[in-house]
């Protein structure tokens, strides 16, 4: 195909949501090895301009994202609000994040409070998913996070959420010592 490179292009432009490299194949019928040095060029071209936008690796996908810095003004465009979270969801949202699998129970105890209506209004936003039963008594449902919390954060995968020591560099007394911080993260 002659315009490879402009139907990749065009194709992530008009999606809402970050396209992968296997649904790009899909959509092209070009197969993945053909894509990406394609998809390499367009990150490189896009990323290294003084343009107010820039391609990101985003939730397993590929997505066209505008800069920071001009976010005062895009916001003039939409009336949508940008999301705001209490400090119980991002408590919660945390704990999932970098415990996943986690059951409700076990993020009630590290919060220390009830936390099921906080986990259904991030459920509500499809910020968490259900990952099945734990294979315990009572088969408590475990909950993980979801690509739109990827998307939403701009994290390409749960590997780019900062570590413990990163947290701690930032100032000690943020965080405790964790003895369950070498665990690993678990995968989406």
């Amino acid at each position: 195909m002659d315009n490879l490179r402009q139907l990749v292009e065009a194709l992530i432009f008009a999606s809402a949501i970050p396209l992968s490299l296997e649904r790009l194949s899909v959509l092209t019928e070009q197969q993945k090895v053909e894509l990406r040095p394609i998809i390499a060029q367009l990150l490189q071209q896009h990323n290294s301009s003084e343009r107010g936008f820039y391609l990101a690796e985003v939730a397993g996908g590929y997505q066209f994202r505008t800069v920071a810095n001009l976010a005062p003004w895009l916001k003039k465009l939409s009336k949508e609000r940008a999301p705001r979270f209490s400090r119980a969801a991002l408590e919660t949202l945390a704990i999932i994040a970098y415990r996943q699998p986690s059951t409700r129970a076990e993020i009630e105890y590290l919060r220390g409070v009830d936390s099921g209506g906080v986990m259904k209004t991030l459920l509500d936003k499809n910020l968490l998913r259900i990952l099945g039963k734990k294979d315990v008594p009572g088969r408590p449902l475990m909950y993980g996070t979801s690509r739109q919390f990827l998307e939403l954060f701009g994290l390409g995968d749960l590997n780019d959420l900062p570590t413990l020591k990163e947290f701690a560099a930032l100032d000690p007394q943020l965080i405790e010592a964790d003895p369950l911080a070498s665990e690993p993260i678990g995968t989406i």
